[in-house]
């Protein structure tokens, strides 16, 4: 009989620890934060206009009930894992643990990206909730400070950690030179509006990030980077308590705060654990979603005419008549359905 080896389950026992705690961290802070965005009326407006400039006729229609829900929920997330990537680098400091979550090879540019992210993104929401129209910050300028956001990760991957290859499952890695700057640069953008389309539904992005970052976090411990995987677990712990609170219907919602931060989190990974073409497998559903808008907007310029009665595609089934529990439900077991095919073809890929 062949057993587990000390060094393996000592590894798991560290990234569930992570996981579970930041859980629990999520969840005694909810009702904080509950208190807080009551008091201060931090509560989300339905869009005035589409993504087209038109009037948004449809989806006030459909989502006019959830006008005044709290909004800005993506605060517990990232705060209860900067709580964990923080408690953790006292207790080694003290020399209680021997492992930190803040690490300068496997975590130092997730987090960049997640802090950095997270505050843009609660700009948007706070202006959204302030300001009017609901429009937040315009699209170019929030655009531009994704760029300027994903480039600085660009720079730091090449420069500083010498990245410039990209894995191609079954056939190894090839060399792209400065090219990787630009691909970095286009998957990080790519993934966090990709996630923050998504997040239209109680329930959806959460649900389906759980899906991907629990992924990413097997990827990253098969390739021996135990702190990411930790820090993957870390970020799913959270999101297992917002999910808690937000299944429909939803007590509060993500936020741009939330699913920027995540989505761009989430490519970072990708990135860090050479699976970029791994990710769009695991992360189907987004891709699905960011395409709808992307179709649609793309067929309303040239043609005239809508592909869907209304874009993202999660609304199109709304519109049609499947209920809002339906439509998550369907979409998680399609992200976690697909995102196993993934792991395995990320995992066979590599033999």
């Amino acid at each position: 009989m062949q057993y587990i080896n000390t060094d393996t389950i000592r590894h798991l026992t560290f990234i569930f620890s992570a996981e579970i705690i930041s859980f629990i961290i999520a969840l005694i802070l909810t009702p904080f934060f509950m208190k807080f965005i009551e008091k201060y009326g931090i509560k989300k407006q339905i869009r005035d206009d589409a993504m087209s400039g038109e009037k948004a006729t449809l989806f006030h229609q459909l989502h006019a009930k959830k006008s005044g829900t709290p909004t800005m929920g993506g605060i517990i997330i990232w705060g209860s894992i900067l709580i964990v990537v923080a408690l953790s680098r006292l207790t080694s400091a003290l020399g209680i643990t021997d492992k930190s979550l803040l690490n300068r090879k496997e975590t130092w540019v997730p987090i960049f990206t997640l802090v950095t992210m997270a505050i843009l993104g609660l700009v948007d929401d706070y202006i959204n909730v302030k300001g009017t129209g609901s429009k937040g910050i315009r699209a170019k300028t929030k655009m531009l400070w994704l760029l300027i956001f994903a480039a600085a990760g660009a720079l730091w991957f090449f420069f500083k950690l010498d990245y410039n290859q990209i894995h191609i499952p079954f056939m190894g890695s090839i060399g792209v030179g400065w090219l990787y700057i630009p691909i970095f640069i286009f998957v990080i953008v790519g993934t966090a509006n990709a996630v923050n389309v998504t997040d239209g539904l109680d329930g959806l992005a959460g649900g389906l990030l759980i899906i991907a970052f629990t992924a990413f976090g097997a990827i990253a411990y098969t390739q021996s980077l135990l702190i990411l995987a930790a820090f993957c677990g870390v970020i799913a712990g959270a999101l297992f308590a917002f999910v808690w609170f937000n299944v429909p219907p939803a007590k509060f919602y993500m936020g741009d705060t939330g699913s920027l931060a995540l989505g761009g989190t989430l490519g970072v990974i990708a990135m860090l654990t050479d699976s970029v073409l791994i990710l769009p497998i695991i992360g189907l559903v987004f891709v699905i979603e960011m395409l709808s808008v992307i179709i649609q907007l793309t067929s309303k310029k040239l043609f005239h005419r809508k592909v869907f009665s209304i874009a993202p595609i999660h609304h199109h089934f709304e519109h049609m008549g499947w209920s809002e529990a339906s439509i998550v439900m369907r979409f998680w077991i399609i992200g976690g359905f697909i995102a196993a095919v993934g792991l395995i073809i990320g995992f066979v890929g590599r033999i």
